[in-house]
């Protein structure tokens, strides 16, 4: 069973949508005994760093979240639910993240002239052997939309990056942790493909 960590951000319709679409049966909850069972968990999310924090800190599902990661798990953060995984946000200055991996999530520099949020389709550059996009086509599109990106401290944690006049963390694994900045049950094929290596996971 596949758990989607229910904590009023959004986004979950579509996510638990292309789940079904994959023959899943996916159970939206926060209920702690329900995540804590399932097979594979993942913490979708659209908004604000600092609201979507307060909502896991209410719904006491914080320490959920680190009992499933460090039970290996197979996790996998969406959007939000990346930035959610590391240390802190620019977004929200002094709003502690989860703090599962080592980094932080800054702004689009305004000297850059981008449009901001950045919505759109981007060419994922991924790393050779990267779990979460076997089989998937070198440079394949997916779809962004935010206003933060990821500077990861470890290097070795991003999966693939793409350009936005800097270089995002599109996405990162380690372990049993995924994320994916780019929202891949929008995604199309591509999409549903990096689904489905996650459902996949052991």
């Amino acid at each position: 069973m596949i758990g989607i960590i229910d904590y009023d951000a959004g986004n979950l319709k579509s996510v638990e949508k292309a789940l079904i679409a994959l023959g899943e049966e996916p159970v939206v909850s926060r209920d702690p005994d329900v995540l804590l069972s399932a097979d594979k968990v993942i913490l979708p999310g659209v908004g604000s760093f600092g609201d979507a924090m307060e909502k896991l800190h209410h719904y006491q599902l914080e320490d959920v979240i680190l009992q499933i990661v460090s039970r290996g798990t197979p996790f996998l953060g969406i959007c939000l639910g990346l930035q959610l995984l590391f240390e802190s946000s620019e977004e929200c200055q002094g709003v502690k993240g989860l703090s599962l991996l080592p980094g932080k999530i800054v702004k689009f520099p305004d000297t850059l002239g981008l449009k901001v949020p950045h919505m759109g389709w981007n060419r994922l550059n991924m790393k050779p052997g990267a779990r979460l996009f076997k089989g998937v086509d070198s440079g394949a599109y997916v779809y962004f939309v935010h206003s933060y990106y990821l500077e990861a401290d470890v290097a070795e944690d991003v999966a693939a990056t793409a350009e936005y006049g800097v270089t995002i963390g599109a996405s990162v694994e380690r372990e049993n942790l995924f994320a994916c900045q780019f929202h891949p049950e929008k995604s199309g094929d591509t999409g549903l493909a990096i689904l489905k290596n996650f459902i996949q996971m052991t």
